[in-house]
């Protein structure tokens, strides 16, 4: 114990980490000594740390109540609680608090946008989901932002609407492997695997490294098609990677592809 008390940024900096790791019982620590030395008071960003900690561990009651508990909220505070909500599965109260947010004056920024997209397809409210695709082409948002483009593409995908998900899918200015994979994923949904086996090809010719959701949908493709040469090519990327060793989803995916060909 060296005697220097931590300042805002010091705390900072370790409840992101509590987040990154899930060490509730630390973050609660924090917690307990940040009320007791009244920084919420001196500095709205520890708040604001707070309730994305909380809500990246999957404590939504507690980083609504920090968040209740705020003298100033602003769109940081806001969309880090609508990111708990998306990102946890509770797509309705995401959106509650997307329409409160606006409803006090404050303007979703890029984040806000992609966790009510999110939230959308969680729950397929298609309705909202066109609503916020007009304000974010009224924005000029999806020319701008690749996540947003990319967060269009999967919101439309799970409303199960494959035609809207394509058509942003074409109009975006850059592809990443996040928006083909959002494509892709939606063509094996919805057991389209010609699709899937074109859109990995053409990922390729852009030279988009595939990740292994990627892999798996084409692999389950290659499975109910029947195609070996393809599956086999696959195998061979998978084990330069080393991705057998590390993933068991591409490793149970890649033996149900060859027990499926036979």
């Amino acid at each position: 114990n060296c005697g220097i008390l931590p300042d805002s940024v010091t705390l900072i900096c370790c409840l992101r980490s509590c987040a990154s790791i899930g060490s509730i019982e630390k973050a609660r620590e924090l917690h307990s000594y940040i009320k007791r030395h009244g920084f919420m008071e001196v500095d709205l960003t520890i708040g604001d740390a707070l309730i994305d900690m909380y809500a990246k561990c999957g404590l939504l009651e507690e980083a609504q109540k920090v968040f209740d508990d705020l003298r100033v909220r602003n769109v940081v505070s806001w969309t880090a609680l609508i990111s708990g909500y998306a990102e946890h599965g509770h797509g309705k109260e995401a959106l509650k608090r997307f329409e409160h947010m606006q409803l006090m004056g404050i303007f979703p920024n890029s984040v806000t946008f992609v966790c009510a997209l999110k939230a959308c397809g969680t729950i397929q409210a298609m309705e909202k989901g066109l609503e916020l695709h007009t304000e974010i082409e009224r924005q000029g948002l999806l020319d701008r932002n690749l996540f947003i483009g990319s967060a269009v593409v999967d919101m439309y995908v799970k409303c199960c609407s494959l035609i809207n998900a394509e058509n942003i899918f074409d109009k975006l200015p850059i592809r990443n492997v996040v928006s083909w994979n959002a494509l892709i994923s939606g063509y094996s949904d919805d057991g389209r695997n010609e699709e899937v086996l074109m859109c990995f090809e053409q990922m390729q010719l852009e030279d988009i490294l595939p990740n292994s959701v990627t892999l798996v949908c084409t692999m389950k493709a290659c499975a109910t098609s029947r195609a070996v040469i393809i599956g086999q090519k696959i195998h061979g990327d998978v084990e330069r990677l080393g991705l057998l060793e590390k993933d068991d989803a591409i490793a149970n995916t890649l033996i149900d592809m060859y027990a499926r060909c036979k």
